[in-house]
């Protein structure tokens, strides 16, 4: 496996996601520049948290620009695995990629904390490794990770089996306590807690460990 860990300005847990997977796991990750395009050699793609652009406009909206992302869709289209996490997440909703969009926490204030979660469903190869029912845990830190769309897109990702994650206890307001979704295809994951940070006992739980396996 060869993975691409994009990287804009701005973003703060690119290393803390080549760490997981390369430290951790022994996946060959490299560093993708923004305004690289060329992803051939590539067998997924994870966009990881921060604050691309500095958020200056709103979560995601500049990044979804980089030129490294009009090669994602390609990519994406072609069944690549692509991953988006917190920031990451939030650039998917502005490329299109996945429904829906990342606002304002309910609280309006910044939480960083363990979340538990469910595994809502199994069918995206990102989950192979969990079972529909799961409860594990993972941390969040977000100010704008409160997952909305209309009624109409929650529907299709019911009947699209298309709800990854959910929290028990919603943190931030999301609706239907939706924390990770996937498109259609399942190839495309995006979430707003991050399993990177959670790979390693010494450091805390490894419940993202294996939903990190399953880039191989």
């Amino acid at each position: 496996m060869s993975i691409g860990v994009v990287v804009f300005p701005g973003s703060n847990c690119d290393r803390d996601v080549r760490w997981a997977t390369e430290g951790c796991l022994g996946m060959q990750t490299r560093y993708l520049w923004h305004e690289e395009t060329d992803l051939s050699d590539l067998d997924a793609v994870v966009l990881p948290g921060g604050f691309s652009y500095g958020d200056y406009l709103r979560c995601g909206a500049i990044a979804r620009f980089a030129p490294v992302l009009e090669s994602l869709i390609d990519f994406a289209n072609k069944g690549g695995r692509v991953l988006g996490i917190c920031n990451g997440f939030q650039v998917l909703t502005e490329l299109g990629l996945l429904p829906g969009a990342l606002t304002r926490n309910s609280g309006l204030h910044f939480i960083c904390e363990d979340a538990p979660l469910k595994v809502v469903s199994a069918r995206t190869p990102w989950l192979a490794h969990e079972q529909s029912g799961r409860e594990i845990q993972l941390p969040i830190a977000h100010g704008e990770g409160r997952y909305q769309c209309s009624e109409d897109t929650l529907k299709a990702l019911q009947d699209n089996d298309g709800i990854a994650l959910k929290y028990n206890n919603n943190p931030n307001g999301s609706i239907a306590d939706i924390a990770g979704i996937t498109n259609p295809a399942g190839n495309v994951l995006g979430l707003m807690p991050h399993p990177e940070r959670a790979c390693d006992p010494a450091t805390g739980g490894i419940d993202g460990r294996r939903l990190l396996e399953a880039l191989t």
